[in-house]
């Protein structure tokens, strides 16, 4: 494993392999996407932190998670404006921004403009990307 200055986690791909089951090497390392309605925590009302299941990386808290009906994990915000990114993903002949780890480039899902307010953003995330915990 490498730590840049900057913070950011780089593994080989045989590192990420070992640490992660393949559904979450799938989804977090190849942009993959689990069904609808499949994910640990598409319902999920437990308190908590959403963690990156790749770094550990606190990403989204469970009070701004909400039912978008979509079938995954849904958040109007993460937790600080520094814990994810977003790039334009144009695969499947679609133009989407995918969310990715700002740590380790994991993807996470993507980001939609028809959210809850204040927001207005719906962050349809992978369960499988994702390890709740209990706040401290």
């Amino acid at each position: 494993m490498t730590e840049k200055s900057d913070d950011k986690i780089e593994k080989t791909d045989a590192e990420w392999r070992a640490q992660l089951t393949p559904e979450q090497y799938h989804i977090t390392r190849e942009a993959g996407t689990e069904p609808a309605f499949t994910g640990k925590y598409h319902a999920s009302k437990d308190p908590g932190v959403f963690h990156c299941v790749c770094c550990g990386t606190a990403l989204f808290d469970s009070d701004e998670k909400y039912d978008s009906g979509t079938g995954w994990p849904s958040f109007w915000k993460p937790v600080s404006d520094d814990a994810v990114e977003t790039h334009v993903d144009r695969s499947y002949g679609m133009v989407r921004n995918e969310v990715v780890c700002a740590r380790c480039d994991a993807h996470l899902g993507h980001v939609f403009p028809d959210g809850p307010p204040p927001t207005g953003l719906r962050f349809c995330m992978n369960s499988a990307s994702l390890e709740l915990k209990p706040k401290d």
